[in-house]
């Protein structure tokens, strides 16, 4: 088919649903009911890039964005159909369009909480989540041990003493920490340097080009749970040291690469400040010495911390374990907040999802058109599963009455026969 020929086509079925001047109405109204921002409690174990694939290929699927999902492919019919470079391709490219989906932050897979989804314009939106919100974490880590990712997905750096450890020492060391810090990413994180994710030159063994760039971030508040304090009565196990065949423990794989323990550690200002410090002051780790293993069942510290954008929680982890003079590597993280999306108020579970979209599609219509400061998820999704469960059993009534009525028009039909027949007779 020659160029022409694929713009006459495309016109012509674009025309025959939508005009230029409808399409602009639509992109005004039809296009505005399913745009905007909700949030998702993402499971430990997924990948955030996994779950907003789920979603988009449910949202894609569903009647519930089925205007906004025509609209957008009449919209790319017609412009493709006039752009020369797509010709003939322009129909594959419409046919294959998904409803338009992000997040405002990555959740590591270890990972769970709140995940920030923006949908069509929405999208637009998520800047603000993933460079200015605050957030809100809740951390568990066990001491004596750091590794090269700063969680138990990692392999060992070094294993420290811990039996010096006492309730004291933590808080005081996580109380360095809040305020105005630097601090260092992991080298296992997607930021990227000369256009490649960090975590590719960890993964590959590759040196990386330049230093990673230490970053501004603030810590409005660290709360250490002491009900659990240092306990080792925890479900989490010990990180083990992987051995080669002879059961020799391998070094790990950052040896071209500077782990977190080779970054700076610095305290935030506020705390230098209150204490007439120029300078971070410099504590060495105590190495465990050779010979000796750690127990089992290693210590736990437990904390909740409200934080700004940008901020690595298993950053902040790995320092406060060296501003012990020990270690430390994160075993849970939960994101109870971010920014107005709180778990247990506003955010939806992944398995709501799960249910008829004549549920879960009216509430999370609602969301997007009004926000999520003033509603209660679980509350709406129980008000519209009853509602949905109420008109399906009115529906079953009328047809049960209608299948009834029926019948009995029919049995009427068949008695004034009978009786004709009788007459006849």
């Amino acid at each position: 088919m020659s160029y022409r020929s694929a713009r006459a086509t495309a016109t012509a079925t674009v025309t025959a649903t939508v005009t230029a001047k409808t399409l602009k109405t639509t992109s005004k109204s039809t296009l505005r009911l399913m745009n905007g921002v909700f949030a998702v409690n993402k499971p430990s174990g997924r990948s955030s890039a996994n779950l907003i694939s789920e979603l988009q290929e449910l949202f894609t699927k569903s009647e519930v964005f089925a205007d906004d999902l025509k609209a957008m492919k009449d919209k790319m019919a017609y412009d493709l159909g006039q752009d020369k470079k797509w010709k003939n391709k322009w129909k594959k490219k419409v046919d294959a369009a998904k409803v338009k989906i992000g997040h405002g932050g990555t959740l590591d897979p270890l990972a769970s909480g709140v995940l920030v989804v923006g949908v069509g314009l929405g999208t637009k939106k998520l800047q603000y989540y993933l460079a200015e919100c605050q957030k809100t974490y809740e951390t568990k880590a066990l001491l004596g041990i750091s590794t090269t990712t700063g969680d138990s997905e990692g392999e060992i750096i070094t294993q420290n003493e811990i039996d010096f450890v006492t309730p004291e020492i933590v808080k005081l060391a996580a109380e360095k920490f809040v305020g105005d810090i630097k601090q260092t990413p992991p080298i296992f994180s997607a930021l990227k340097v000369n256009g490649k994710p960090l975590y590719e030159y960890a993964r590959q063994g590759l040196p990386l080009p330049k230093e990673i760039k230490v970053r501004d971030v603030k810590v409005n508040s660290i709360e250490v749970i002491e009900k659990d304090l240092l306990t080792r009565d925890h479900e989490f196990k010990k990180l083990e040291s992987k051995l080669d065949e002879n059961g020799v423990p391998l070094e790990h794989a950052l040896k071209n690469n500077p782990t977190l323990n080779d970054s700076a550690l610095y305290f935030s200002t506020q705390y230098k400040e209150n204490n007439k410090l120029d300078t971070d002051e410099h504590i060495k780790p105590r190495l465990l010495p050779d010979g000796e293993e750690l127990p089992e069942k290693l210590p736990l510290i437990h904390f909740v911390s409200d934080v700004s954008s940008g901020t690595y929680i298993r950053s902040l982890i790995s320092d406060i374990g060296r501003a012990m003079g020990s270690s430390a590597y994160m075993v849970e993280l939960i994101r109870c907040k971010q920014s107005e999306w709180e778990l247990g108020k506003n955010v939806f579970n992944m398995e709501d999802f799960e249910k008829s979209e004549k549920i879960w599609g009216p509430v999370l219509r609602k969301v997007l058109e009004n926000g999520g400061e003033n509603i209660d998820i679980a509350k709406e999704m129980a008000q519209s599963e009853a509602s949905h469960v109420e008109t399906a059993d009115q529906k079953e009534a009328a047809d049960k009455k209608e299948t009834a009525d029926q019948e009995e028009d029919s049995e009427q039909v068949s008695a004034k026969k009978r009786t004709i027949d009788e007459v006849e007779q």
